[in-house]
């Protein structure tokens, strides 16, 4: 079937009439009359009740117009799509992303995003499986998980693991505390698949330490909610919530930082707009929490 018989159709129906239509679409009337009769003898249905010199949409032509509307709308998505394609342009764009990193980082980043951006849909995943979302069709991944070699990538920020401790905590008025002066301490910590824990345990590990008051948590947001409440200590790298203080953990090889990470596919048709745009989140983290976290600083 071909789309041009489908635009007449359409145009005598916004239009009104046979004259009107022939007039928007710039084809003479019978030339158009003639194209709507053969799109009838294609499609087996009488679209137009011709009585009266009038054509009045017959009740299976009534039925039919959505559908046509709707296979001219797609045609014209799948038209600019090609052009975007063939331009190297991104026009929509799918970011996948841990809740954290989420919340934290790619919903106040959207947030900035202006009318020339693409448009921006977000698929939430786990750390450990957030780099499959691109063989799933998500643009560009965005994790504290390393993505695999076969990607572009780029980091981001290295932003610091936060113990959370209420403003009336004796170490609330501190920049940071030792790992060692945990040991006592009941910490509210994200599961093993986590970067934050990860590296607690680890820098443990090298420390010799054994932190035996941990309670797992699968919501960092849950964790801070207890630490609130008085229940123990938040390990986690969400931004602070009920007016919590962070503090850096400090262990023998310094204070616990994990990188923000971004990921594509670098055959992408995009790809360097991906880039681009992987970029200003970066810089948007700058913005956001201070030179610090730049990468390499």
């Amino acid at each position: 079937m071909e789309l041009r018989p489908l635009r007449y159709l359409i145009a005598v129906v916004d239009s009104g009439s046979v004259t009107a239509a022939s007039r928007a679409v710039h084809i003479a009337q019978p030339s158009l009359s003639r194209q709507l009769r053969q799109l009838e003898a294609e499609l087996g249905l009488e679209l137009f009740d011709r009585a009266g010199g009038r054509l009045v949409l017959t009740p299976a032509g009534e039925q039919f117009v959505p559908i046509a509307r709707d296979l001219l709308a797609r045609a014209e998505a799948a038209n600019a799509a090609a052009a975007a394609l063939a331009a190297g342009r991104l026009d929509r764009v799918t970011i996948a992303a841990p809740p954290t990193t989420m919340t934290d980082v790619i919903a106040p980043f959207l947030a900035t995003l202006n009318a020339d951006d693409p448009f921006p849909s977000v698929l939430e995943q786990e750390p450990q499986t957030v780099y499959e979302a691109l063989r799933r069709g998500a643009d560009l991944a965005i994790s504290t998980e390393p993505p695999p070699r076969r990607y572009a990538s780029l980091v981001l920020a290295v932003l610091p693991v936060w113990l959370y401790v209420p403003a009336a905590h004796p170490w609330a008025g501190r920049d940071s505390v030792e790992l060692d002066e945990l040991i006592e301490t009941t910490l509210l910590v994200l599961p093993p698949g986590f970067k934050p824990r990860q590296l607690l345990d680890q820098a443990a590990e090298r420390s010799g330490i054994r932190l035996s008051r941990t309670v797992e948590n699968s919501s960092a947001e849950v964790a801070q909610a207890l630490t609130a409440a008085g229940r123990g200590l938040a390990v986690v790298t969400d931004d602070s919530r009920f007016d919590l203080v962070g503090l850096q953990i400090r262990g023998a090889e310094g204070p616990l930082r994990v990188q923000l990470h971004a990921g594509w596919d670098a055959e992408h048709h995009a790809a360097d707009s991906l880039r681009a745009l992987a970029g200003r989140v970066g810089a948007f983290c700058l913005h956001r929490y201070g030179l610090t976290v730049a990468p390499g600083g």
